[in-house]
């Protein structure tokens, strides 16, 4: 055990020193990249995002006339890691994870999904065994008898959402509270849970419709289904959909070229662009928005509120005041965007004559 520990130790100290030194060598270059590395969300396993996405990075790579290869991290930290250390150059990120690559690997949100369904935003979810009768008070009794799944740390809806609006303000504690605690990716957590592996775990209403289409195709291929297996027993709050960010100190003009292809792409009436988005809405995206680092206000709101619940659970008078203080500062930003957006959606009053 501690051999293996100790190997363990040092691949990943190689792995830093490699991170780094690639870091060196392209981090600081501002000339256009002969490839473009395309960090993906893992929200599933890789082979099914690589059937989904493969597409639509081709179609990307025709578009901006320079080669596209895709990153599949076993986890946010790696990607973000990868953004950090020049090993990537643009990705689609969860919010919290966004945040942190903004935070950590000098990165900008440039764009935003939208869902295809029109509503604009999701949800994170907690859900059960169809067949089973656990309901929310027994997932917070806090009794230590249930196996519970847990996202990834910086999953928005497998964590961030959960633990701010439901866990936190009632002062649970997952590691305390259930007999056992796994942390995986959507999509497994999902199975986990239908098969009766776990007996509640944190999902998102994305993952579920996904699962939901994926499972008529299944019906009529006269294979096992998985959404009718399962139950939602909570809702968040509505949740700010994915943003895309790309790495600062990329070239211009492939940022131009890459912001060009994504606020265009899967827009128009033509057969081309109804091909397109077909391809997104196989992975629930409808499209993409404009965006910038004010799309990322919500979740460092529900970022600094879980910091204010932790604190005042703490009882430490400097520390409640600090969150406090820092969770004002957020709130002031967000009222001022919406107050910025209202003044843009309402007309001026015509003069009185």
């Amino acid at each position: 055990m501690i051999r293996r520990s100790l190997l363990a130790a040092g691949l990943s100290a190689a792995l830093a020193l490699g991170l780094a030194a690639c870091g060196e060598r392209q981090g600081s270059a501002s000339d256009q990249p002969e490839v473009i590395n395309f960090s993906i969300l893992a929200t599933e396993n890789s082979s099914s995002l690589e059937t989904f996405w493969n597409p639509i990075l081709r179609d990307m790579e025709e578009e901006i006339g320079i080669p596209v290869k895709p990153f599949y991290g076993s986890n946010y930290t790696a990607l973000i890691e990868a953004l950090r250390f020049g090993q990537t150059d643009v990705g689609w990120f969860s919010n919290l994870s966004g945040l942190e690559a903004v935070r950590r690997a000098d990165a900008e949100v440039f764009a935003r999904t939208f869902d295809p369904s029109g509503e604009d935003g999701y949800r994170s979810v907690i859900i059960v065994p169809a067949s089973s009768n656990v309901t929310l008070e027994d997932v917070m009794r806090c009794d230590r008898r249930l196996n519970f799944g847990i996202g990834d740390a910086k999953s928005t809806s497998g964590t961030l959402a959960p633990m701010t609006y439901l866990f936190a303000p009632a002062g649970v504690d997952p590691q305390r509270c259930f007999a056992q605690v796994r942390a995986a990716n959507h999509q497994a957590n999902l199975f986990a849970v239908a098969n009766g592996v776990l007996d509640v775990a944190t999902n998102n209403s994305t993952a579920i419709r996904l699962q939901v289409i994926r499972d008529e195709q299944n019906r009529a291929n006269g294979q096992p289904t998985v959404s009718d297996k399962i139950r939602v027993i909570w809702e968040s709050p509505k949740l700010p959909e994915d943003p895309i960010v790309w790495r600062k100190n990329l070239d211009p003009a492939v940022k131009e070229k890459l912001r060009q292809f994504f606020l265009t792409y899967g827009k128009g009436d033509s057969p081309e662009a109804q091909r397109q988005r077909e391809l997104l809405s196989a992975i629930s995206i409808g499209g993409f928005l404009p965006a910038d680092a004010t799309h990322l206000i919500p979740v460092r709101e529900m970022e600094a509120t879980e910091a204010l619940l932790a604190a005042r659970n703490s009882g430490d008078a400097a520390r409640i005041a600090q969150a406090e203080a820092a969770l004002d500062a957020v709130r002031a930003e967000r009222e001022a965007l919406e107050a910025r957006a209202g003044a843009l959606a309402d007309p001026p009053a015509s003069a009185a004559p």
